[in-house]
């Protein structure tokens, strides 16, 4: 019996190390040399300052641009705070978040019906991606 619980705690100490501390910085040390751009998050640099990334959504406004969707990395698109807000569908502040954000669309464009994909922070984007100022579908 001892001799079972000193294999098993060995057992979860060794793969422990093995996955949880070596392959993630083999894989990242991979990407660094295989893929610096894409390892770093694609960030885009105006006269030596990070303004950005290629692949987080900026914040624009004014009617002639694309509305993205909302992001949890707030107003100044943050790319190291892009994940969920993880609000459940019932929390307060999302609803009203979302309720804000259909009103000013809607304000925009009054004619056109909102997709619920361009005020939720859903990572799949079926229609509200292809949404324009004109609340044309492309």
């Amino acid at each position: 019996m001892k001799k079972n619980l000193l294999i098993a705690l060995w057992f979860t100490l060794v793969t422990t190390v093995m996955f949880g501390v070596l392959y993630p910085l083999v894989i990242t040390g991979l990407a660094q040399v295989l893929f610096p751009g894409r390892a770093n998050g694609q960030l885009i640099q105006k006269n030596g300052k990070i303004v950005g990334s290629t692949i987080i959504g900026q914040s624009f406004t004014g009617p002639g641009y694309f509305h993205s969707r909302p992001s949890f990395a707030g107003t100044g698109y943050d790319a190291s705070a892009s994940s969920g807000s993880n609000l459940g569908p019932t929390n307060k502040a999302l609803l009203e978040r979302v309720k804000g954000d259909v009103q000013k669309l809607q304000a925009e464009n009054p004619n056109a019906a909102i997709p619920i994909d361009l005020v939720t922070t859903s990572g799949s984007i079926p229609r509200g991606g292809t949404w324009d100022f004109l609340g044309n579908h492309a």
